[in-house]
Protein backbone atom coordinates (compact mmCIF):
# COMPACT_ATOMS: atom_id res chain seq x y z
CA UNK A 1 0.00 0.00 0.00
CA UNK A 2 1.55 3.38 -0.69
CA UNK A 3 1.87 5.92 1.73
CA UNK A 4 -0.74 8.33 2.17
CA UNK A 5 -0.03 11.40 1.84
CA UNK A 6 -1.65 14.90 4.41
CA UNK A 7 -4.58 15.92 3.85
CA UNK A 8 -4.17 19.90 2.44
CA UNK A 9 -6.52 20.62 0.42
CA UNK A 10 -8.23 24.07 1.38
CA UNK A 11 -11.85 23.02 3.07
CA UNK A 12 -14.06 24.77 0.81
CA UNK A 13 -12.24 23.26 -2.19
CA UNK A 14 -12.79 19.89 -0.53
CA UNK A 15 -16.23 20.27 -0.15
CA UNK A 16 -17.05 21.11 -3.52
CA UNK A 17 -15.18 18.29 -5.14
CA UNK A 18 -17.23 15.86 -3.16
CA UNK A 19 -20.71 17.31 -4.40
CA UNK A 20 -21.42 18.78 -1.15
CA UNK A 21 -24.38 21.44 -1.93
CA UNK A 22 -23.08 25.04 -2.39
CA UNK A 23 -24.74 26.33 0.92
CA UNK A 24 -22.59 24.08 2.70
CA UNK A 25 -19.73 24.40 1.35
CA UNK A 26 -19.94 28.16 2.04
CA UNK A 27 -21.27 28.06 5.13
CA UNK A 28 -23.11 31.04 7.46
CA UNK A 29 -22.45 32.26 10.97
CA UNK A 30 -25.73 30.85 12.16
CA UNK A 31 -24.55 27.24 11.04
CA UNK A 32 -21.19 27.15 12.70
CA UNK A 33 -22.84 28.56 15.58
CA UNK A 34 -25.37 25.72 15.44
CA UNK A 35 -23.07 22.88 14.74
CA UNK A 36 -22.16 20.38 17.00
CA UNK A 37 -18.53 19.54 19.14
CA UNK A 38 -18.80 16.28 18.54
CA UNK A 39 -20.81 13.91 16.10
CA UNK A 40 -21.48 10.29 16.97
CA UNK A 41 -21.38 7.34 14.27
CA UNK A 42 -22.50 3.63 15.35
CA UNK A 43 -20.70 1.31 13.31
CA UNK A 44 -19.37 -2.59 13.56
CA UNK A 45 -15.97 -3.96 12.92
CA UNK A 46 -14.19 -3.00 10.50
CA UNK A 47 -16.21 -0.28 9.24
CA UNK A 48 -15.49 1.14 12.88
CA UNK A 49 -11.52 0.87 12.04
CA UNK A 50 -12.53 2.40 8.53
CA UNK A 51 -14.36 5.36 10.30
CA UNK A 52 -11.53 6.41 12.75
CA UNK A 53 -9.33 5.91 9.83
CA UNK A 54 -10.73 9.02 8.47
CA UNK A 55 -10.44 11.25 11.52
CA UNK A 56 -6.95 12.87 9.74
CA UNK A 57 -9.35 13.83 7.15
CA UNK A 58 -12.16 15.00 9.12
CA UNK A 59 -9.88 16.80 11.07
CA UNK A 60 -8.54 18.90 8.19
CA UNK A 61 -12.00 20.09 7.24
CA UNK A 62 -13.25 20.23 11.11
CA UNK A 63 -10.58 20.69 13.56
CA UNK A 64 -12.77 21.45 15.94
CA UNK A 65 -15.45 18.87 15.66
CA UNK A 66 -14.46 15.56 17.60
CA UNK A 67 -15.56 12.22 15.54
CA UNK A 68 -16.73 9.52 18.59
CA UNK A 69 -17.37 5.92 16.99
CA UNK A 70 -19.15 4.13 18.76
CA UNK A 71 -18.61 -0.01 18.12
CA UNK A 72 -20.65 -3.01 18.79
CA UNK A 73 -20.69 -6.27 16.95
CA UNK A 74 -23.12 -6.52 13.80
CA UNK A 75 -25.90 -8.23 15.51
CA UNK A 76 -25.79 -6.17 18.44
CA UNK A 77 -25.30 -3.06 16.45
CA UNK A 78 -28.33 -3.73 14.40
CA UNK A 79 -30.61 -4.39 17.09
CA UNK A 80 -29.62 -1.20 18.80
CA UNK A 81 -30.23 0.96 16.00
CA UNK A 82 -33.80 -0.95 15.52
CA UNK A 83 -34.41 0.07 19.05
CA UNK A 84 -33.04 3.60 18.76
CA UNK A 85 -35.48 4.16 15.65
CA UNK A 86 -38.71 2.78 16.99
CA UNK A 87 -37.83 4.29 20.64
CA UNK A 88 -36.32 7.81 19.07
CA UNK A 89 -33.51 8.00 21.83
CA UNK A 90 -29.74 7.39 22.11
CA UNK A 91 -29.16 8.07 18.25
CA UNK A 92 -26.49 8.82 16.78
CA UNK A 93 -25.40 10.97 13.89
CA UNK A 94 -24.53 8.63 11.64
CA UNK A 95 -24.75 4.78 11.37
CA UNK A 96 -23.68 2.12 9.46
CA UNK A 97 -26.23 -0.84 8.00
CA UNK A 98 -25.39 -4.31 6.68
CA UNK A 99 -26.88 -4.51 2.62
CA UNK A 100 -29.26 -7.27 4.39
CA UNK A 101 -30.49 -4.50 6.85
CA UNK A 102 -30.85 -1.92 4.38
CA UNK A 103 -34.03 -3.51 3.09
CA UNK A 104 -36.03 -3.51 6.50
CA UNK A 105 -34.80 -0.28 7.71
CA UNK A 106 -36.26 1.57 4.60
CA UNK A 107 -39.75 0.36 4.75
CA UNK A 108 -40.15 2.53 8.20
CA UNK A 109 -39.86 6.40 8.69
CA UNK A 110 -36.90 6.23 10.69
CA UNK A 111 -34.09 6.98 8.04
CA UNK A 112 -33.84 11.02 6.10
CA UNK A 113 -34.23 10.00 2.53
CA UNK A 114 -31.07 11.57 0.93
CA UNK A 115 -33.12 13.17 -2.37
CA UNK A 116 -34.22 15.89 -0.52
CA UNK A 117 -32.43 18.75 0.31
CA UNK A 118 -30.09 19.42 1.72
CA UNK A 119 -28.79 15.78 0.97
CA UNK A 120 -29.25 16.13 -2.96
CA UNK A 121 -27.67 12.57 -3.37
CA UNK A 122 -29.04 12.31 -7.01
CA UNK A 123 -26.22 14.63 -7.67
CA UNK A 124 -23.94 11.86 -6.29
CA UNK A 125 -25.83 9.08 -8.26
CA UNK A 126 -23.28 8.42 -10.93
CA UNK A 127 -20.33 8.23 -8.51
CA UNK A 128 -21.65 4.83 -7.43
CA UNK A 129 -21.78 1.43 -8.70
CA UNK A 130 -25.37 1.81 -9.90
CA UNK A 131 -26.96 -1.60 -7.92
CA UNK A 132 -25.61 -0.66 -4.24
CA UNK A 133 -26.96 2.68 -5.06
CA UNK A 134 -30.08 1.13 -6.35
CA UNK A 135 -30.25 -1.19 -3.10
CA UNK A 136 -30.98 1.81 -0.88
CA UNK A 137 -33.98 2.89 -2.75
CA UNK A 138 -36.73 1.83 -1.39
CA UNK A 139 -40.45 0.96 -3.42
CA UNK A 140 -41.32 4.33 -2.33
CA UNK A 141 -38.12 5.75 -4.35
CA UNK A 142 -36.60 7.34 -1.34
CA UNK A 143 -33.15 6.65 -0.82
CA UNK A 144 -32.17 6.49 2.86
CA UNK A 145 -28.48 5.32 2.81
CA UNK A 146 -25.51 5.60 1.31
CA UNK A 147 -23.45 2.79 -0.39
CA UNK A 148 -19.30 2.97 0.87
CA UNK A 149 -18.36 -0.73 0.04
CA UNK A 150 -20.13 -3.18 -1.92
CA UNK A 151 -20.06 -7.32 -2.04
CA UNK A 152 -19.86 -8.74 -5.73
CA UNK A 153 -20.33 -12.25 -5.63
CA UNK A 154 -17.74 -14.99 -6.51
CA UNK A 155 -17.14 -18.54 -6.85
CA UNK A 156 -13.88 -19.45 -4.56
CA UNK A 157 -12.31 -22.85 -5.32
CA UNK A 158 -9.55 -25.03 -4.11
CA UNK A 159 -7.17 -25.18 -7.03
CA UNK A 160 -4.95 -28.37 -5.58
CA UNK A 161 -8.42 -30.24 -5.67
CA UNK A 162 -9.58 -29.39 -8.84
CA UNK A 163 -5.97 -30.58 -9.75
CA UNK A 164 -6.37 -33.69 -8.83
CA UNK A 165 -9.37 -34.33 -10.15
CA UNK A 166 -8.11 -33.54 -13.42
CA UNK A 167 -10.65 -30.46 -13.64
CA UNK A 168 -10.01 -26.91 -14.73
CA UNK A 169 -11.58 -23.52 -13.88
CA UNK A 170 -13.90 -23.68 -17.14
CA UNK A 171 -15.53 -26.89 -15.60
CA UNK A 172 -16.38 -24.87 -12.71
CA UNK A 173 -18.45 -22.32 -14.34
CA UNK A 174 -19.29 -23.24 -17.81
CA UNK A 175 -22.78 -24.22 -16.31
CA UNK A 176 -24.21 -24.88 -13.31
CA UNK A 177 -25.11 -28.19 -14.42
CA UNK A 178 -21.54 -28.58 -15.15
CA UNK A 179 -20.44 -27.25 -11.91
CA UNK A 180 -22.33 -30.25 -10.08
CA UNK A 181 -20.86 -32.89 -12.16
CA UNK A 182 -17.47 -31.08 -11.35
CA UNK A 183 -18.54 -31.89 -7.72
CA UNK A 184 -19.05 -35.39 -8.84
CA UNK A 185 -15.58 -35.75 -9.72
CA UNK A 186 -14.07 -34.05 -7.13
CA UNK A 187 -15.32 -36.42 -4.57
CA UNK A 188 -14.79 -39.24 -5.86
CA UNK A 189 -11.20 -38.11 -6.06
CA UNK A 190 -9.94 -36.53 -3.18
CA UNK A 191 -13.36 -37.17 -0.86
CA UNK A 192 -14.13 -33.01 -0.19
CA UNK A 193 -17.49 -32.13 -1.09
CA UNK A 194 -18.37 -29.21 -3.62
CA UNK A 195 -20.57 -26.94 -1.34
CA UNK A 196 -21.01 -26.77 2.71
CA UNK A 197 -24.73 -26.63 2.14
CA UNK A 198 -26.76 -27.62 -0.70
CA UNK A 199 -28.89 -24.18 0.00
CA UNK A 200 -25.91 -22.21 -1.25
CA UNK A 201 -26.98 -23.18 -4.86
CA UNK A 202 -30.36 -22.14 -3.68
CA UNK A 203 -29.21 -18.59 -2.51
CA UNK A 204 -27.11 -17.84 -5.50
CA UNK A 205 -29.51 -18.86 -8.29
CA UNK A 206 -32.35 -17.08 -6.85
CA UNK A 207 -30.54 -13.78 -6.76
CA UNK A 208 -28.75 -14.06 -10.07
CA UNK A 209 -30.77 -12.42 -12.94
CA UNK A 210 -33.52 -10.30 -11.69
CA UNK A 211 -34.91 -8.30 -13.59
CA UNK A 212 -34.54 -4.46 -13.00
CA UNK A 213 -37.70 -3.66 -10.82
CA UNK A 214 -38.42 -7.61 -9.28
CA UNK A 215 -37.33 -8.22 -5.38
CA UNK A 216 -36.19 -11.94 -4.79
CA UNK A 217 -39.46 -13.03 -3.95
CA UNK A 218 -41.83 -10.21 -5.19
CA UNK A 219 -42.48 -8.56 -8.24
CA UNK A 220 -43.81 -5.72 -9.98
CA UNK A 221 -47.47 -5.08 -8.98
CA UNK A 222 -47.62 -7.28 -5.47
CA UNK A 223 -46.78 -10.32 -6.91
CA UNK A 224 -45.25 -13.31 -6.10
CA UNK A 225 -42.50 -15.09 -8.30
CA UNK A 226 -41.18 -17.87 -6.51
CA UNK A 227 -43.86 -20.75 -8.04
CA UNK A 228 -41.82 -19.99 -11.13
CA UNK A 229 -39.08 -22.47 -14.03
CA UNK A 230 -36.50 -19.82 -12.26
CA UNK A 231 -37.15 -21.36 -8.94
CA UNK A 232 -37.80 -24.56 -9.56
CA UNK A 233 -34.07 -24.89 -11.32
CA UNK A 234 -32.84 -23.53 -8.48
CA UNK A 235 -34.38 -26.20 -5.96
CA UNK A 236 -33.38 -28.84 -8.40
CA UNK A 237 -29.81 -28.29 -8.67
CA UNK A 238 -29.73 -28.13 -4.51
CA UNK A 239 -31.53 -31.32 -4.45
CA UNK A 240 -28.91 -32.80 -7.12
CA UNK A 241 -26.59 -31.86 -4.60
CA UNK A 242 -28.05 -33.19 -1.56
CA UNK A 243 -28.95 -36.47 -3.36
CA UNK A 244 -25.35 -36.82 -4.27
CA UNK A 245 -23.68 -36.27 -1.12
CA UNK A 246 -22.20 -33.23 -2.53
CA UNK A 247 -22.58 -30.71 0.15
CA UNK A 248 -21.45 -31.37 4.19
CA UNK A 249 -25.02 -29.88 5.76
CA UNK A 250 -23.50 -27.29 7.84
CA UNK A 251 -24.28 -23.98 7.95
CA UNK A 252 -22.22 -20.69 7.51
CA UNK A 253 -19.95 -19.60 9.85
CA UNK A 254 -20.14 -22.30 12.13
CA UNK A 255 -17.17 -24.41 13.41
CA UNK A 256 -17.46 -27.15 11.01
CA UNK A 257 -17.67 -24.82 7.76
CA UNK A 258 -14.38 -23.45 9.49
CA UNK A 259 -12.91 -26.53 9.96
CA UNK A 260 -14.08 -28.23 6.70
CA UNK A 261 -12.27 -24.76 4.72
CA UNK A 262 -8.99 -25.63 6.88
CA UNK A 263 -8.74 -29.44 6.12
CA UNK A 264 -9.73 -29.16 2.74
CA UNK A 265 -13.09 -31.03 3.00
CA UNK A 266 -14.86 -28.07 1.37
CA UNK A 267 -13.97 -27.39 -2.66
CA UNK A 268 -15.80 -24.35 -3.15
CA UNK A 269 -17.80 -21.44 -1.76
CA UNK A 270 -20.08 -18.85 -2.95
CA UNK A 271 -20.02 -15.98 -1.37
CA UNK A 272 -18.81 -11.79 -1.59
CA UNK A 273 -15.73 -11.28 -2.61
CA UNK A 274 -14.48 -9.77 1.07
CA UNK A 275 -14.60 -13.52 1.65
CA UNK A 276 -11.32 -14.17 0.46
CA UNK A 277 -9.84 -11.75 3.06
CA UNK A 278 -11.48 -13.54 5.88
CA UNK A 279 -10.35 -16.67 5.05
CA UNK A 280 -6.72 -15.36 4.66
CA UNK A 281 -6.81 -13.43 8.04
CA UNK A 282 -8.72 -15.49 10.44
CA UNK A 283 -10.81 -18.66 8.53
CA UNK A 284 -7.99 -20.62 7.61
CA UNK A 285 -5.00 -18.88 7.02
CA UNK A 286 -3.16 -21.98 6.31
CA UNK A 287 -4.73 -22.49 2.83
CA UNK A 288 -2.46 -19.69 1.92
CA UNK A 289 -1.73 -20.29 -2.46
CA UNK A 290 -4.50 -22.67 -2.68
CA UNK A 291 -7.61 -21.25 -3.39
CA UNK A 292 -8.81 -19.13 -7.05
CA UNK A 293 -11.44 -16.83 -7.70
CA UNK A 294 -13.87 -17.10 -10.51
CA UNK A 295 -17.28 -15.40 -11.51
CA UNK A 296 -20.39 -17.27 -10.51
CA UNK A 297 -20.94 -20.57 -13.32
CA UNK A 298 -23.25 -19.69 -15.81
CA UNK A 299 -22.85 -15.77 -16.54
CA UNK A 300 -24.14 -15.46 -13.08
CA UNK A 301 -24.37 -12.15 -11.14
CA UNK A 302 -25.57 -11.69 -7.47
CA UNK A 303 -24.53 -9.24 -4.48
CA UNK A 304 -23.62 -10.96 -1.42
CA UNK A 305 -23.46 -7.88 1.35
CA UNK A 306 -21.79 -4.37 1.59
CA UNK A 307 -22.36 -1.56 3.97
CA UNK A 308 -23.98 1.75 3.84
CA UNK A 309 -24.13 4.80 5.88
CA UNK A 310 -28.01 6.26 7.32
CA UNK A 311 -28.88 9.36 8.92
CA UNK A 312 -31.43 8.76 11.68
CA UNK A 313 -34.49 10.89 10.91
CA UNK A 314 -35.11 11.98 14.62
CA UNK A 315 -31.57 12.66 15.07
CA UNK A 316 -30.45 16.33 16.48
CA UNK A 317 -30.68 18.43 13.44
CA UNK A 318 -27.91 20.78 14.63
CA UNK A 319 -26.03 17.88 12.99
CA UNK A 320 -27.40 16.86 9.95
CA UNK A 321 -25.32 18.48 7.93
CA UNK A 322 -21.92 17.59 9.48
CA UNK A 323 -23.05 14.17 9.31
CA UNK A 324 -24.13 14.04 5.85
CA UNK A 325 -20.69 15.57 5.04
CA UNK A 326 -19.06 13.21 6.82
CA UNK A 327 -21.35 10.66 5.13
CA UNK A 328 -19.99 11.82 1.93
CA UNK A 329 -16.72 11.97 2.71
CA UNK A 330 -16.32 8.71 3.77
CA UNK A 331 -18.36 7.04 0.58
CA UNK A 332 -17.13 9.72 -2.23
CA UNK A 333 -12.93 10.67 -1.29
CA UNK A 334 -11.19 8.16 -3.69
CA UNK A 335 -8.57 8.11 -1.20
CA UNK A 336 -10.10 7.00 1.98
CA UNK A 337 -12.43 4.86 -0.14
CA UNK A 338 -9.12 2.77 -1.44
CA UNK A 339 -7.73 2.93 2.29
CA UNK A 340 -10.25 1.10 3.23
CA UNK A 341 -10.02 -1.94 0.34
CA UNK A 342 -6.61 -1.90 0.87
CA UNK A 343 -6.67 -2.39 4.22
CA UNK A 344 -10.21 -3.78 5.07
CA UNK A 345 -11.01 -5.97 2.38
CA UNK A 346 -13.78 -3.68 1.92
CA UNK A 347 -14.74 -3.46 -1.52
CA UNK A 348 -14.94 0.43 -2.90
CA UNK A 349 -18.63 1.25 -4.19
CA UNK A 350 -17.23 4.32 -5.79
CA UNK A 351 -16.42 3.61 -9.19
CA UNK A 352 -13.78 6.27 -9.54
CA UNK A 353 -11.40 3.54 -7.58
CA UNK A 354 -11.87 1.23 -10.47
CA UNK A 355 -8.57 2.20 -12.29
CA UNK A 356 -6.13 2.45 -9.61
CA UNK A 357 -3.63 -0.18 -10.27
CA UNK A 358 -4.67 -1.69 -7.08
CA UNK A 359 -6.92 -3.91 -8.73
CA UNK A 360 -4.35 -5.25 -10.92
CA UNK A 361 -1.84 -6.36 -8.07
CA UNK A 362 -1.86 -9.89 -7.38
CA UNK A 363 -3.00 -11.62 -4.37
CA UNK A 364 -1.19 -14.27 -2.23
CA UNK A 365 -3.72 -15.41 -0.70
CA UNK A 366 -5.36 -16.38 -4.36
CA UNK A 367 -2.28 -17.82 -5.68
CA UNK A 368 -1.17 -14.55 -6.68
CA UNK A 369 -4.22 -14.57 -9.15
CA UNK A 370 -5.38 -11.01 -9.60
CA UNK A 371 -8.78 -11.52 -8.31
CA UNK A 372 -10.05 -7.79 -7.66
CA UNK A 373 -10.22 -7.30 -11.55
CA UNK A 374 -12.75 -10.57 -11.38
CA UNK A 375 -14.73 -8.83 -8.84
CA UNK A 376 -14.77 -5.58 -10.20
CA UNK A 377 -16.43 -6.79 -13.48
CA UNK A 378 -19.61 -8.21 -11.09
CA UNK A 379 -19.62 -4.91 -9.30
CA UNK A 380 -20.59 -3.54 -12.83
CA UNK A 381 -22.77 -5.77 -13.75
CA UNK A 382 -24.74 -6.63 -10.88
CA UNK A 383 -28.46 -5.73 -10.81
CA UNK A 384 -30.04 -4.91 -7.49
CA UNK A 385 -33.29 -6.26 -6.75
CA UNK A 386 -36.25 -4.53 -5.10
CA UNK A 387 -36.84 -4.63 -1.35
CA UNK A 388 -40.57 -6.09 -0.22
CA UNK A 389 -41.85 -5.69 3.75
CA UNK A 390 -42.20 -9.52 3.68
CA UNK A 391 -38.73 -10.71 2.12
CA UNK A 392 -37.70 -11.66 5.82
CA UNK A 393 -40.91 -13.77 5.87
CA UNK A 394 -40.74 -14.92 2.44
CA UNK A 395 -36.65 -15.96 3.16
CA UNK A 396 -37.88 -18.44 6.13
CA UNK A 397 -40.53 -19.86 4.01
CA UNK A 398 -38.89 -20.91 0.48
CA UNK A 399 -35.80 -22.29 3.38
CA UNK A 400 -38.58 -24.20 5.08
CA UNK A 401 -39.67 -25.73 1.46
CA UNK A 402 -36.66 -26.32 0.56
CA UNK A 403 -35.81 -28.45 3.41
CA UNK A 404 -38.86 -30.24 3.24
CA UNK A 405 -37.65 -31.23 -0.09
CA UNK A 406 -33.93 -32.26 1.09
CA UNK A 407 -34.99 -33.76 4.09
CA UNK A 408 -38.36 -35.23 3.07
CA UNK A 409 -38.37 -35.86 -0.42
CA UNK A 410 -41.37 -33.26 -0.84
CA UNK A 411 -42.10 -32.60 -4.58
CA UNK A 412 -40.53 -29.38 -5.81
CA UNK A 413 -43.22 -28.43 -7.54
CA UNK A 414 -45.99 -29.11 -4.46
CA UNK A 415 -43.43 -27.45 -1.76
CA UNK A 416 -43.10 -24.18 -4.45
CA UNK A 417 -46.89 -23.98 -4.84
CA UNK A 418 -47.22 -24.06 -1.20
CA UNK A 419 -44.71 -20.99 -0.48
CA UNK A 420 -46.70 -19.44 -3.62
CA UNK A 421 -49.90 -19.32 -1.47
CA UNK A 422 -48.80 -18.78 1.51
CA UNK A 423 -46.71 -16.06 0.60
CA UNK A 424 -49.96 -14.60 -1.37
CA UNK A 425 -51.67 -13.99 1.75
CA UNK A 426 -48.93 -12.25 3.46
CA UNK A 427 -48.17 -10.15 0.26
CA UNK A 428 -51.91 -8.31 0.70
CA UNK A 429 -51.07 -7.15 4.04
Amino acid sequence: MSSRRPFTVHALRRRIALGLPAAWALGTTAARAAAPRALTVAAFPAIDQIVRGAVPAWRELHPDVELKVVSRRASDHHVAMTTALSSQSNLPDLFALEADYVGRFSLGSGLEDLRRAPFNIEALRQRFVPYAYQQATNPRGEVVAVPTDVGPGTLLYRSDLLQRAGLVEADLVRSWDGFVEAGRRIKASTGAVLLAHARDMKDILIRAGVTPGDGIYFGRGNTVRVNSPHYARAFELARAVRKAKLDANIGSWSSDWTEGFRRGGIATQMMGAWLAGHLNNWLAPGTRGLWRAAQLPEGAYAAYGGTFFALPRAADPAGKALAWELATLLTTDRRLQLAAFQQHDAFPAAVDTYGDPFFEQPIPFLGGQPARTVWREAARRITAPTVHKQDRFAEEVINTELDKVLLRGKDIPTALGDAERLLKQRALR
